[in-house]
C-alpha cells in the first residue's frame, strides 16, 4: 500500500512543526509539503491529506482551497463558528468524496475528558469549566473549553436541567467568566503552561473533578496521526475526534 502523502499548513508554528516531525516518523505517511503565511498553496505538494494549524482568520480560506483541490483536511485551528461550519458544509456539497475533520483537541485524554464530562453533566446541578494555557494563545476561551461547554449544555438540556445556580447579581469586571451554552467558562493564561482543562461538577455534599493536562505538544500527535489515517474514510464534515474513536 502506498504511503499517505501529507502536507502541513502552519508548518513553522508550534503545533505545525511538531506535526511535521510526527508525520516524518510515522509508518505509512510521507511529508510532501510545508506551508506558512504568505505561501502559495498551489497543488499542496500533491498531498492526499492536509493538516491545517494556522490562525482563525486564515483557516477557512485554507480549508476551502484544500476542498477545492479534492484534498482531505485535518483541522486543528480554532475559531470555527456555526456560520463558518455551515459555509464549509455547503462547499463540501460540491466535493462529496472529501473528508474534513475539525477537532478542538487531538489529545486522546482530552477527548476522553470531554466525553466523560458530557456523560456526567446530567447528574449534577452545578458545573463550571476552567481552561489554562500559555500566554501566547490568541483566543479565549479555548476551542476545547467551548466544545466541552457545548456538550455539557446539550446534555443538561436533554436531562431537563435548568440554569446553573448562581446568585451573583453584581460582577462589573466579569469575575464569573464567560457563559458558553449556559456553562460558566474561565480562562487562565500563564507562562509555563501548555494546555490544561478541568471540569468541576457539583452536587449536594460532593464534587467531581475531571481534568486533563498536556505538558508537551507531542501529546496531541497520536490523535493527529489517527485523524490523518482516518479522514479519507469519513467524507463530509466531522466535528470532534471522538467520532473517529468510537466515543460519539
Amino acid at each position: 500500500m502506498s504511503a499517505i502523502r501529507v502536507s502541513v499548513i502552519g508548518a513553522a508554528g508550534r503545533m505545525g512543526s511538531t506535526v511535521c516531525r510526527a508525520v516524518d516518523e510515522a509508518d505509512g505517511l510521507e511529508l510532501v509539503g510545508r506551508y506558512d503565511a504568505g505561501d502559495d498553496l498551489g497543488d499542496l505538494g500533491g498531498a492526499d491529506v492536509v493538516v491545517e494549524f494556522s490562525v482563525p482568520d486564515a483557516s477557512p480560506a485554507n480549508v476551502a482551497h484544500c476542498v477545492g483541490r479534492g484534498v482531505h483536511v485535518v483541522v486543528g485551528t480554532t475559531g470555527w463558528s456555526q456560520d463558518r461550519l455551515d459555509t464549509l458544509r455547503a462547499q463540501l456539497e460540491d466535493a462529496p468524496s472529501v473528508g474534513v475533520l475539525i477537532a478542538p483537541n487531538f489529545a486522546i485524554g482530552a477527548v476522553l475528558m470531554m466525553a466523560f464530562a458530557e456523560k456526567a453533566a446530567r447528574f449534577y446541578e452545578s458545573v463550571e469549566v476552567v481552561e489554562l494555557h500559555h500566554p501566547d494563545k490568541v483566543d479565549a476561551p479555548s476551542g476545547t473549553a467551548a466544545r466541552t461547554a457545548d456538550l455539557i449544555g446539550a446534555a443538561r438540556t436533554d436531562a431537563g436541567l435548568g440554569d446553573v445556580p448562581d446568585a451573583t447579581t453584581h460582577d462589573p469586571d466579569g469575575a464569573r467568566g464567560a457563559r458558553v451554552s449556559g456553562v460558566p467558562v474561565h480562562s487562565v493564561r500563564l507562562r509555563g503552561l501548555v494546555a490544561h482543562q478541568e471540569v468541576l461538577l457539583g452536587g449536594a455534599g460532593e464534587l467531581l473533578t475531571i481534568r486533563h493536562d498536556s505538558f508537551d505538544r507531542v501529546s496531541f500527535m497520536p490523535g493527529v496521526i489517527t485523524a490523518v489515517r482516518e479522514v479519507g474514510s469519513h467524507p463530509g464534515l466531522t466535528v470532534g475526534l471522538e467520532h473517529y474513536l468510537g466515543l460519539a
